[in-house]
């Protein structure tokens, strides 16, 4: 099995490059940070496994549109990371979750866990903190 792959879509570098190195340490490989959209549509063509994205970005609060697109156009899982977690009360199509910032070191590799396992369709024993959006489980089963 290849090592899952990872987008950052946030804008604050140092919160960046402390989810980068949670990431590598807990063995999976980012394929890059995008502070904005354009960025983010770049990487996506890497056609990550998962994608952390915050809402509020650099060219706006672009986040919720960016994790539609890498959802439903790319087959990204996505769980957004944010500080306005309200933005997204009603929930984003195509995308798996919100989890409150900041969260804990630990909690990067338990989100990113749970993410790999939500692509084969086990939404079982969610990490502590994440609320999902709607009931069924998404369609990001993968051959």
């Amino acid at each position: 099995m290849q090592t899952p792959t990872v987008l950052i879509v946030e804008d604050e570098m140092l919160v960046a490059i402390d989810l980068e190195a949670s990431l590598e340490e807990h063995g999976y490989r980012p394929v890059g940070i995008a502070a904005d959209m354009s960025r983010a549509m770049e990487l996506a063509s890497f056609r990550p496994d998962v994608a952390l994205v915050d809402c509020n970005l650099r060219d706006g609060p672009t986040g919720p549109t960016i994790g539609r697109m890498l959802g439903q156009d790319y087959g990204t899982t996505v769980i957004f990371l944010t500080a306005n977690p309200a933005m997204l009360d009603k929930g984003i199509d195509g995308t798996l979750g919100v989890v409150s910032k900041p969260c804990g070191y630990e909690s990067v590799g338990a989100l990113v866990d749970f993410a790999v396992r939500a692509r084969r369709g086990d939404l079982s024993q969610p990490p502590m903190g994440i609320k999902l959006f709607g009931t069924a489980a998404p369609s990001f089963a993968t051959a």
